[in-house]
């Protein structure tokens, strides 16, 4: 099968996710020099493959080059990408898994019943469901979480870098403790991961025939 541009580049984002997913669960002490530069080279490559998202899209639209393969994998492998990293997460950081299992759980919910909704609706109706511009936003929240989860540590470390006692500040210790810029990217990432899902739900409910 002949691949177009856009849909190579959605081809590429699904190949880099086990590369970012290897790199980012290789086993090194924490915040050591190795896990920082991991951490950079995973979270790069996993910048990459949130790029191509927006590439393909773009070069889809200008070149008259949208397929209804390319409206399928595009957002299929958004799911990969994002459930991939957050799965990441929270095998590294012990002090966010309370929170992040719940929003792992969200997504997944999310993802399934949307992913069930386009398979039913193409089958029954032979439409197929493409991302909107909610849809796009809801992944956008999301990358922006997944890379707030990872680098905000690395954030709170430079102060130490510059001297000990600017490390061991009372407000640098409560950030590197609460990490509030997470917090604050996983609860707008949940509520647009909900919007979006019963958006798209509203939308496509009246080509779900339940007596079929």
């Amino acid at each position: 099968m002949k691949l177009n541009l856009p849909n190579r580049l959605t081809v590429l984002r699904l190949c880099l996710v086990p590369v970012f997913v290897i790199v980012l669960v290789i086993p090194v002490e924490r915040f050591s020099l190795a896990d920082v530069i991991l951490t950079i080279i995973g979270m790069a490559i996993f910048g990459i493959a949130s790029y191509t998202d927006h590439l393909d899209g773009k070069i889809a639209r200008e070149r008259g080059l949208i397929t209804d393969f390319g409206k399928f994998l595009d957002p299929l492998a958004d799911k990969f990408m994002v459930i991939g990293a957050m799965l990441v997460a929270l095998y590294r950081y012990d002090n966010l898994r309370t929170v992040y299992i719940w929003a792992v759980i969200v997504v997944v919910f999310r993802e399934l019943a949307i992913t069930s909704l386009r398979l039913m609706v193409s089958s029954s109706s032979q439409i197929v469901i493409a991302a909107n511009k909610l849809g796009k936003f809801k992944t956008g929240s999301q990358v922006t979480c997944i890379l707030t989860t990872f680098f905000e540590p690395l954030l709170y470390m430079i102060p130490g870098l510059i001297s000990q006692e600017a490390g061991e500040h009372a407000v640098v210790q409560f950030l590197k403790t609460y990490t509030p810029l997470t917090y604050l990217t996983i609860a707008v990432m949940i509520v647009m991961t909900v919007w979006s899902g019963v958006h798209y739900i509203r939308e496509y409910w009246k080509y779900l025939d339940p007596e079929k």
